[in-house]
């Protein structure tokens, strides 16, 4: 027999003894329901469940049960009312439930390993919070994952259980530092078949960019570039301008060698031009993320609550959550509004001055969707003093440069307006930014900055960037075009139950339910060295569903269809199963 353990999504062929499994255990051996002539006890969640088994060849050996936010009920509701465990309500939880294992393997590595692959499983799908029912008599087991009880306990015929809860990262954090090295021991003789990897990635923010990794970190294999198809990362499809590119081919020796002006002087006098926008109102950085961890850094302690869109670009929620540890809250952006932000719920839940920042990215990534400033600006305005609002706007060149809230922000110290110069400028390797706010507030954050903050390659390029105005607007529109044509080729393939464009260099494709997951179809398309972003870790609300496709031009957008199609074939056969690694299927 092989002893290799197995991890693995249920398949309906599992349902059967999955049922029967329940019967034996939780009917006549526990006494929790009532024996069954049949011998087999179903649940009402059935169909919305997500099983996962733990196997040895073809002996099965446990299970454990997953329902997911989306589904929209819980097991525990059968039990206790909302108001009674609000939990449910308000944080979206996974609920993970009837950890079962046949009686010979309860002594192995079978449910440990199980409840762990139950965790993975809702953390890659963007899980924050998970709830589970823990029987009181295998308590400890619980409580040495790190779930902790709520206080409430539920009794189910013979068996009482306890209900218990736990954040998605504090609970990876604490089954790392307990269990890591057991976990990777058991690592080395595991048959991972989930959809996820088997462990978390390191600390930091979940970005796009897998393509380097096929292209070679180290850079010895940079002609592979023109093979590689980067559509998991948001750089633009067309390259810089004329005069960046001649800028930068002028004496390429003396820019690397060279000093830049210390506070990057030119580039804010440009850029006040430019926009029309005092000096004095302006902070420069090594692109938007050094400003947001050098502004969050100052502005933000554990003790701070802020307000995020969900879902909304990362790095924000692991700044504030991961990095200085703010309570946050989430605003939720439906599917069935669009995606679109509504100006009227963000101002009901701003009102009342309980936040101290709100963060709101707009146009939003990775939705693509695009909020008026006006009604923007009115929420603002009308808004406690005491909230600071802080309005991502790198993708607005694709709507309106005009159509910015930058005006506001310096006359306002409340209220900043970040703007990267990557995307829309296509100096994503450059690494330059900016942010506007109200004097005093960007005084104080220019003393915070260091020395040359921005290179000198990257302040040459921006400046130049920003002095071609027409070259880049005929880059934006022909984005659109792009996008268009990319999204149409995309709707034609069978397993999208959607294709969204937004208003941005991107769109998103839903797959459609019971079939192959967005893991699943990024893994396949890697295959054909087309790289695309699983959105599923980066909100609940995708379902572990939806992938973002960043637009390039015609060829590589053909590519990515084709990618696509096959991948679909592939992953509609039956037999096929995807392997974790890159670029491999096993059957």
């Amino acid at each position: 027999m092989d002893r290799t353990l197995q991890l693995r999504t249920a398949t309906p062929r599992d349902l059967d003894w999955i049922h029967e499994l329940r019967h034996r255990v939780y009917a006549e051996e526990l006494g929790q329901h009532p024996v069954d002539p049949s011998g087999r006890l179903r649940d009402g969640l059935d169909g919305d469940n997500v099983y996962l088994v733990a196997a040895r060849g073809e002996t099965r050996m446990g299970f454990v049960s997953l329902t997911p936010p989306w589904v929209g009920r819980y097991s525990l509701d059968k039990y206790l009312t909302r108001d009674e465990l609000p939990v449910l309500s308000e944080e979206a939880p996974f609920e993970i439930r009837v950890l079962t294992v046949e009686e010979e393997w309860r002594s192995t590595a079978a449910a440990p390993l199980l409840m762990y692959a139950a965790l993975r499983w809702a953390a890659a799908r963007g899980g924050r919070r998970v709830v589970a029912m823990g029987r009181t008599a295998l308590l400890d087991m619980y409580l040495g994952v790190g779930l902790r009880p709520v206080g409430r306990t539920v009794r189910a015929g013979a068996v009482s259980f306890e209900v218990l809860s736990g954040s998605v990262a504090e609970l990876t954090r604490t089954v790392a530092e307990r269990h890591g090295r057991i976990l990777e021991r058991l690592r080395s003789d595991l048959d991972w078949r989930l959809d996820v990897p088997f462990a978390p990635r390191a600390d930091g923010c979940e970005h796009g960019g897998a393509f380097f990794s096929a292209i070679g970190t180290d850079f010895r294999t940079l002609a592979r570039r023109h093979e590689v198809v980067a559509a998991d990362v948001l750089d633009a499809w067309f390259p810089p301008s004329p005069g960046v590119r001649a800028v930068l081919a002028e004496d390429p020796g003396w820019a690397a060698r060279t000093s830049p002006p210390t506070g990057a002087e030119g580039l804010l006098a440009e850029i006040a031009q430019v926009r029309g926008l005092p000096a004095e109102s302006l902070v420069v950085g090594a692109g938007s993320s050094d400003l947001i961890f050098r502004a969050f850094g100052r502005w933000l302690t554990p003790g701070s609550r802020v307000l995020l869109l969900d879902p909304g670009y990362g790095e924000y929620a692991h700044v504030t959550e991961r990095v200085v540890g703010c309570r946050v809250d989430r605003l939720p952006l439906r599917r069935e509004d669009g995606w679109l932000l509504d100006p009227g719920r963000l101002a009901a839940v701003t009102r009342d001055g309980k936040y101290d920042l709100v963060v709101v990215v707009n146009p939003n990534n990775p939705t693509g969707r695009h909020a008026p400033a006006e009604g923007l600006r009115a929420v603002i305005e009308s808004s406690p003093a005491r909230t600071r609002w802080w309005i991502d706007e790198a993708y607005l060149g694709y709507v309106d440069p005009a159509d910015s809230l930058a005006g506001l922000a310096s006359a306002d110290e409340r209220v900043v307006v970040c703007t990267s110069l990557s995307k829309m400028y296509a100096l994503s390797g450059m690494r330059a930014a900016y942010l506007v706010t109200g004097p005093e507030t960007a005084g104080e954050l220019r003393r915070w900055t260091p020395p040359w903050p921005v290179s000198l390659p990257a302040q040459l390029a921006a400046v130049a960037a920003l002095r071609d105005p027409a070259y880049y607007a005929g880059c934006w529109s022909r984005t659109h075009v792009l996008r268009r044509e990319l999204a149409d080729g995309l709707r034609h393939l069978d397993g999208f139950s959607s294709v969204d464009e937004g208003v941005a260099n991107f769109l998103t494709v839903t797959l459609q339910p019971g079939g192959p997951g967005a893991a699943e179809l990024v893994r396949a398309c890697r295959r054909y060295d087309v790289f695309l972003r699983d959105l599923s870790p980066m909100s609940p609300a995708y379902e572990g569903r939806t992938v973002r496709i960043a637009v390039r031009g015609t060829t590589e957008n053909a590519r990515i269809v084709a990618a696509c199609r096959s991948a679909l074939d592939a992953l509609r056969e039956p037999a096929a199963v995807v392997s974790a690694a890159p670029g491999r299927v096993s059957r």
